[in-house]
């Protein structure tokens, strides 16, 4: 079972799973937009915040990353109880999972990448996001597959789409070395025009100023 919150904008899913051993298939079925948080150095639930594809970790906003960090210190046994905690988070795509490790434990692959907050108590927003519940029990698996596909799908589109921008520039680049080919055509022609029409006009004053002499 997985429950689902709504930010308090209303734009973003929030969920995490029941115990720690649904946090093993939430740490394992992630999405590349995942965003995961948990309170520092204590037991606490596995929170994910699912951004908007092409978002980065600088795109959370002040009020969503409260949201978040909120949700994760109200669902720590330890964590709640404390005026403030501090918390971690980053993307999910930089947990590190090994065979060594128990249930729900994690570690990263980068820790350069892990962001750290505090956040004090707030049961208003608590009780905000705890409206917006929702208890399901998603196969994560194939909502992980489907999303793969997606992604293989937007980027195939994207390199098609790419493809197309370089073929109309180079299309209008032949066409534009051809009109400039053609002018320089032209230009030439009637340069020699020109100089044939000089000749003629010469000649003939030539002949004329002969004809007067003799």
């Amino acid at each position: 079972m997985v429950f689902y919150f709504k930010s308090r904008c209303g734009e973003y899913t929030l969920y995490m799973g029941k115990d720690k051993y649904e946090n093993e298939d939430l740490i394992k079925y992630g999405h590349p937009e995942d965003v995961w948080f948990h309170v520092d150095d204590l037991s606490s639930a596995h929170v994910y915040l699912r951004q908007k594809p092409g978002q980065k970790l600088d795109d959370i906003s002040e009020q969503l990353l409260l949201d978040c960090a909120t949700l994760v210190k109200a669902n720590s046994i330890a964590g709640c109880k404390l005026k403030s905690v501090y918390i971690v988070y980053t993307r999910w795509k930089n947990l590190k999972k090994t065979s060594d490790m128990v249930a729900g434990q994690v570690s990263y692959h980068r820790p350069q990448n892990v962001r750290r907050m505090q956040v004090e108590k707030d049961n208003s927003i608590v009780n905000t996001l705890n409206k917006t519940k929702e208890e399901l029990y998603p196969d994560l698996w194939q909502q992980q597959q489907d999303r793969q596909k997606e992604i293989i799908a937007e980027k195939k589109e994207a390199r098609r789409q790419e493809e197309k921008r370089r073929k109309q520039m180079e299309k209008e680049a032949r066409k534009l070395k051809e009109e400039r080919s053609y002018d320089r055509v032209m230009l030439e022609e009637k340069m020699t025009n020109t100089a044939k029409v000089e000749g003629t006009v010469d000649s003939t004053a030539a002949e004329a100023y002969e004809d007067d002499f003799f």
